[in-house]
């Protein structure tokens, strides 16, 4: 009935044979173990593996939603904890005193102001003496040099805007002087650029007289 041969004694494995497949099985269980189960389960990589394999960060989701799940169950159910209906006018109050607060930011008001500025060009030196004015603001103004001509741009920057843009209101080269007025079409800086392009030392005088916030040489 059975035709299968038995074995001899020769044939079937040592003692050596056996203990060496054991220690061979508990070395794949132990590198399966930390390399594998534990990164994968509860996040815990000692060898570094785990996390080139993207089984540690598993284990750390899992890990989270653990946590979660314990944190959840701590909560008291809102079944069990009695709330107070709160009367129509105290409800009344608190949606009162949860509506925002808009505050209104007022413009610094502009006074009607005059000043009288004089700044010294060295040969090919130059200055910029600025207005800091708020839109539709307006201003008259005069310069004049020693009586050597010079270069200027009468021009404005708004706040905060491109780093190349301005507004010229007027420009000239080689004058002595200009006089007028203009009117500030944004809140910004607005003044005057002047160059000195001859190898003398020219004096410049300016008066303005107008609404504007302050004046300040920037050049």
């Amino acid at each position: 009935m059975f035709n299968s041969k038995r074995p001899t004694l020769n044939e079937l494995p040592s003692s050596r044979q056996l203990l060496r497949s054991t220690m061979l099985a508990l070395g794949v269980a132990a590198a399966l173990l930390t390399t594998v189960v534990m990164p994968s389960e509860y996040a815990i990589d000692p060898t570094g593996v785990g996390r080139l394999l993207g089984l540690t960060q598993m284990g750390e989701i899992k890990e989270t939603l653990a946590q979660e799940a314990a944190a959840a169950a701590r909560v008291q159910s809102p079944s069990l904890t009695a709330t107070a209906t709160p009367e129509p006018e105290q409800a009344s109050q608190e949606l009162v005193a949860a509506a925002p607060v808009i505050k209104t930011v007022a413009k610094p008001e502009t006074t009607l102001k005059s000043d009288e500025v004089t700044v010294t060009l060295k040969p090919g030196e130059a200055s910029e003496i600025k207005l800091e004015m708020l839109d539709k603001a307006t201003v008259s103004y005069e310069w004049a040099t020693n009586g050597i001509p010079v270069n200027h741009d009468t021009h404005g920057e708004p706040y905060d805007g491109p780093s190349d843009y301005y507004h010229s209101y007027s420009k000239g080269k080689q004058v002595k002087g200009d006089k007028g007025e203009f009117t500030a079409i944004f809140d910004g800086t607005h003044g005057w650029f002047w160059r000195n392009r001859s190898n003398s030392v020219v004096t410049i005088t300016l008066k303005t007289k107008g609404e504007y916030l302050s004046v300040k040489r920037v050049i």
